[in-house]
């Protein structure tokens, strides 16, 4: 399964002497799209070698990986739990609905134990509770998705000196980062505040794949907007122009403060003249249905 690269032609890139490629990871698959089919590749596969049936996992309530975990276990065969931030909300949002549409049993928990999902009591309560689901974290982030996103870059057939990636709980760029071991230069674009603890489970990951840690990344942390899931009038017009002008979907969480940032960085000169740029369409779509229910926002 390959995701194609997509050559985006503009006015400002020719101006800069810059060239900009798009990987579709968005166009993987329908439902289980972009990173979330890397890093929940080798986790089902495990399940499956330890003969779970059942797999938990943990999110907000318009979560990228909770849906796509919904799809994964409708499509192969897993009966699925989501442990869900918060407080129910009746009529159930978008994402929660597609997630119980494809057989998710949803868990609520309020926003303190929910801090717990890393700590082994609280787990070895819900593997109790839940008959020894298979756990995958939040982001659906450990060292089994670090290895399925060392494969986002195992199919481009093209040269190029940077690669973009958005950045959440840090599984995907970590998978890149190991998997160019050391060659081209890696830019992420945090959707959060605090690159600086970002910076850390990063390497963190990357130790815990391989036991190596490399030079050639960093962090561009001025685009934001804010933090996760907020959003600002600029981004939003430079994603409604995009789209019209480009005719390929984006979302304002990850990719399109990614491309945001690529953009206002290629007009400040940062990329040398000549470089060629690819930048990674992680997916995510889903969520767009949910900005426009909770803030009236056309993306």
């Amino acid at each position: 399964m390959e995701a194609p690269l997509q050559k985006i032609s503009d006015p400002v890139l020719q101006q800069h002497g810059v060239e900009l490629w798009l990987k579709r990871e968005d166009l993987l698959h329908p439902t289980i799209s972009g990173n979330k089919w890397r890093k929940l590749k080798y986790n089902l596969q495990q399940a499956r070698q330890l003969a779970k049936d059942t797999l938990l996992t943990f999110g907000g309530a318009y979560s990228n990986h909770i849906a796509a975990t919904a799809a994964a276990g409708a499509e192969f065969g897993f009966k699925t739990i989501g442990i869900i931030r918060g407080e129910e909300h009746l009529p159930l949002n978008p994402t929660l609905s597609f997630a119980t549409f494809c057989g998710m049993q949803l868990q609520y928990v309020s926003r303190e134990d929910y801090r717990k999902k890393q700590e082994p009591e609280f787990l070895a309560e819900l593997s109790a509770k839940y008959n020894q689901p298979y756990l995958i974290p939040e982001g659906g982030t450990n060292a089994l998705a670090v290895k399925g996103c060392t494969e986002i870059i195992s199919d481009i057939a093209i040269d190029y000196d940077y690669i973009c990636c958005a950045s959440g709980t840090g599984g995907t760029i970590a998978g890149i980062i190991a998997g160019l071991q050391g060659q081209k230069q890696v830019l992420g674009f945090p959707a959060l505040k605090g690159g600086e603890f970002l910076q850390q489970e990063i390497e963190q990951l990357i130790l815990a794949y391989n036991g190596k840690q490399y030079s050639n990344w960093q962090l561009i942390t001025d685009y934001h907007f804010g933090g996760y899931a907020k959003v600002k009038p600029e981004l939003l017009a430079f994603i409604k122009q995009f789209q019209e002008q480009h005719h390929i979907p984006l979302e304002p969480v990850y990719t399109g403060k990614m491309l945001f940032g690529i953009y206002d960085l290629i007009r400040q000169g940062y990329f040398p003249e000549g470089s060629r740029v690819i930048a990674i369409h992680t997916g995510g779509l889903q969520g767009n249905a949910g900005f426009k229910e909770r803030l009236g926002l056309e993306v």
